[in-house]
């Protein structure tokens, strides 16, 4: 959108390296050049090893023979199919079971979302799906988990913003001083998911899957309508956190291929 905030200096996609650094991906795709791409675009992006295959009952084997980090899975592959393939991986309590799993699949409708993710996945994707929406949805699995490991109700911190999952409130911390951010529901559904990518970026398309959740379809004007709370949300916190000053402002920024970034605030000193 033309006038946008755009956050200047490192692209926030080149962040994504770090979430990927190390890991290892189980790639269930029966499709070879789709396979090839996939796994391509994951190395390149960081990650250490992706192994492919291209059939249910391979997939099973791999997953009992070593830990993976994310598992991505085609529904429609020959033999025993993708959701199947999870459903056993997720009862097997082998080394990768309780992976983040990711369906990406051409079976885009909603009740096939929906029987998806009530059967162990925990991103559910319709195929096609650019490059950087696949990674974003990746990385964000992949801090999910982290975060999983993590006291249940620690808060985050970025810079004096104090996010408590537990208390449900943004505070702004001020030297001796704190006070809390008026917020709706929505608003802090929102900052939620920014906060939580810690300076990575979040596709629009993911933010309305986790925070738009009365909707049970996509909308073709979903854009227009997250750009305008947006807005509303860069102007409120602007009123309620004016402190932080007009060079920081607005928290949040726009990144390329329609995502969003919370700014790091960490080296703040007031």
């Amino acid at each position: 959108m033309d006038g946008e905030p755009v956050i200047a200096g490192e692209d926030p996609f080149a962040r994504l390296r770090e979430v990927f650094a190390g890991r290892a991906a189980l790639l269930l795709e029966d499709d070879p050049d789709l396979s090839e791409h996939v796994a391509e675009r994951l190395l390149r992006a960081g990650f250490e090893r992706v192994d492919r295959v291209d059939r249910g009952e391979t997939a099973l084997e791999a997953a009992a023979a070593r830990p993976y980090d994310v598992l991505i899975l085609d529904r429609l592959t020959a033999g025993m199919d993708g959701l199947e393939t999870l459903k056993r991986l997720r009862a097997s309590n082998g080394p990768s079971s309780d992976a983040p799993a990711l369906m990406l699949t051409a079976l885009g409708g909603e009740r096939q979302k929906v029987e998806g993710l009530l059967e162990g996945a925990d991103d559910y994707v319709a195929k096609p799906v650019g490059d950087e929406e696949l990674l974003a949805r990746i990385a964000a699995q992949l801090r999910r988990a982290a975060r999983r490991a993590k006291p249940v109700n620690a808060d985050l911190v970025n810079g004096p913003i104090r996010l408590s999952f537990g208390a449900r409130t943004v505070k702004l911390e001020l030297g001796a001083t704190s006070r809390t951010i008026d917020l709706s529901p929505l608003e802090f559904a929102i900052v939620c998911e920014l906060m939580t990518a810690r300076g990575q970026p979040v596709t629009k398309t993911m933010l309305w899957d986790r925070c738009w959740v009365e909707w049970n379809f996509l909308p073709d004007n979903f854009v227009n309508i997250i750009d305008a709370r947006i807005s509303a949300l860069r102007r409120r916190l602007k009123e309620q956190a004016s402190e932080l000053g007009d060079d920081l402002h607005p928290l949040i920024v726009s990144a390329r291929s329609q995502s969003l970034v919370f700014r790091d605030l960490s080296d703040w000193t007031g």
